[in-house]
């Protein structure tokens, strides 16, 4: 407005916007939001009431998992009458899940009040204030999960188990064909020290095959040097003549500079000494030649390690195929404690160890493999879950974590292929804002 002074008066003029103050529908707008306020609390004692239902059918799940596998087994121990039995179980799961989705459908209020605030917005917010604002606290987020993911793959707590587990998996990252420039040695490993001697922090190593025979591996002294091909060290698992420390399978690791594999004959636990280049193999009783997984033959058994320590995977004909895990001591390299989980072994793609829980994978499709199982050593905990990661090519014969730097690697069709580990934390998102 302006003023004026004429005669000894005051003349003022003012310009009144078009439109007043919403006061009735602010007042309106907050009554609503106290109704809401109670149908909420209300809703929030019912999801507390859900949750407790909830645990209970996990239970009735996992025990009719675990029944069902039972009868596929062995079909003709079981009646009609117990197939109805199952029938009625899985359909009481069902109920709980209509009534579930039933209880949290968005009611008309919010749906109304949403509306009033977009109208009101639209009306009286000429200058978009609230639209930037909104705007600048979505770059916020993005730039927060940007700082925490750049952090998780670039400064990883090594060593540290205070995680929920695997949250994802990142795409393959492709380093090149193996040393031997050739696609036709499909069968093979690669990595890093899962434990490395000091000044040894950043070496790689490589082993590969036409067949599932292992008879060498050569060392690096950098991620360069593998790239280049430029190998410090390889050692001969066989000279004729003098020794044959070969195996088979391909499901070895690397840890304090010691080679641990599937020994040929006898059939036993290897562990090749790369320092002193000396051998030594133990037996492990009732282990079976006869289980691998199902990409490749002879691996039978898989050896892994994570921040916890050495670990070994196989069947026995006790077991009727289903994987056994077994922990290793270091020093008398005996397995000195042994866990039995439900899955089939033949039917798993491969296993590795992470903060002492093994996870499993299987095929989804040509392009898809998915972490469906996970096997928690410190509770004897197994669960079933879904975390699927993409493939480069369509089989591969090696996969394994390492501490060191959390990420797993694989052999695929003669390829170098890694991914990036994402693991549960407090605040942890499912939504990536960048693809990996």
């Amino acid at each position: 407005g302006r003023g004026s002074a004429s005669g000894g008066e005051c003349i003022c003029e003012a310009f009144l916007p078009n439109s007043t103050f919403p006061i009735r529908e602010l007042i309106s707008l907050e009554s609503t939001a106290v109704e809401i306020n109670y149908k909420l609390e209300m809703e929030i004692s019912k999801v507390e009431i859900y949750e407790v239902k909830l645990k209970v059918y996990v239970a009735k799940i996992m025990n009719l998992t675990v029944l069902i596998e039972l009868m596929e087994d062995d079909p003709d121990s079981y009646s009609e009458l117990h197939i109805e039995e199952v029938k009625i179980k899985i359909k009481q799961v069902e109920a709980l899940i209509v009534e579930l989705q039933a209880s949290i459908q968005t009611t008309s209020a919010i749906s109304v009040m949403i509306a009033v605030l977009t109208h009101l917005e639209i009306t009286y917010d000429k200058n978009q204030v609230l639209v930037t604002r909104r705007e600048y606290i979505i770059l916020q987020q993005k730039l927060e999960e940007c700082e925490r993911r750049h952090n998780e793959i670039f400064n990883p707590d090594i060593g540290i188990c205070n995680h929920g587990g695997i949250r994802r998996i990142s795409k393959p990252i492709i380093s090149q064909l193996n040393a031997d420039l050739s696609a036709g040695y499909k069968y093979g490993g690669w990595g890093k020290d899962s434990k490395p001697l000091p000044g040894s922090e950043n070496m790689y190593w490589y082993s590969g095959s036409t067949d599932t025979l292992v008879s060498r591996i050569t060392q690096y002294s950098d991620y360069y040097n593998l790239i280049m091909r430029q190998g410090f060290k390889t050692h001969q698992l066989y000279v004729q003549y003098n020794y044959d420390w070969r195996g088979t399978g391909n499901n070895y690791i690397v840890r304090e500079n010691n080679l641990y594999y599937q020994f040929r004959s006898p059939f036993a636990m290897g562990k090749l000494n790369m320092t002193s280049v000396k051998v030594e193999y133990k037996v492990i009783p009732m282990a079976s030649a006869q289980f691998s997984y199902h990409y490749s033959a002879n691996q039978n058994l898989d050896f892994a390690a994570d921040e916890s320590g050495l670990w070994v995977t196989y069947a026995t004909e006790e077991s009727k195929g289903k994987l056994v895990l077994g922990k290793i001591n270091e020093v008398s390299f005996e397995v000195e404690e042994v866990w039995q989980t439900s899955i089939f072994k033949p039917s798993v793609g491969n296993t590795f160890m992470i903060c002492g829980v093994l996870y499993a994978t299987r095929s989804v499709d040509t392009k898809t493999e998915e972490i469906f199982y996970t096997f928690d050593t410190r509770t004897e905990q197994e669960s079933y879950v879904s975390i699927p990661f993409e493939k480069f090519q369509d089989s591969y014969v090696y996969l394994d974590y390492n501490p060191t730097d959390q990420k797993l690697y694989m052999f695929n069709n003669g390829y170098y292929i890694s991914y990036h580990v994402w693991f549960n934390y407090e605040g942890s998102r499912d939504k990536l804002l960048i693809d990996e």
